[in-house]
């Protein structure tokens, strides 16, 4: 996939977890640092029905976009539901498996991006 077409992906994920107030929203762009997507988006949410609000309404608004989610993990216990769209993936935690696991450290090497501003830029 594209490169811009992936960021329009990640704007309509992040949109999505945006409109289901999903909490602290990032983007890291992975695609100099990994082959298995260009996005990583991670957002937490404070309760089990909020996660799998956020996830629903993600996988809801990238099908419209023409973008069917690959797979999705950990739905049913909702403390980190990791949603594949192949270049753009969506990674939801409660507050305390986001602590523990630490995605934005772990990820450090990505570029921390602002979709809003990278649209515009164009």
């Amino acid at each position: 996939m594209e490169k811009r077409k992936s960021l329009l992906l990640a704007k309509t994920a992040v949109d999505a977890l945006a409109d289901k107030k999903g909490e602290d929203i990032r983007v890291i762009d992975i695609s100099q640092v990994s082959v298995i997507a260009d996005y990583f988006i991670i957002a937490g949410g404070s309760n089990h029905s909020q996660i799998q609000a956020l996830c629903d309404n993600v996988e809801e608004q990238l099908g419209k976009a023409g973008c069917p989610v690959r797979q999705i993990e950990g739905y049913d216990s909702a403390n980190w539901i990791l949603i594949d769209f192949g270049d753009v993936i969506v990674h939801i935690f409660d507050k305390e498996n986001r602590l523990l696991y630490d995605l934005e450290r772990i990820w450090r090497d990505g570029q921390p991006v602002d979709v809003e501003k990278e649209l515009s830029a164009e």
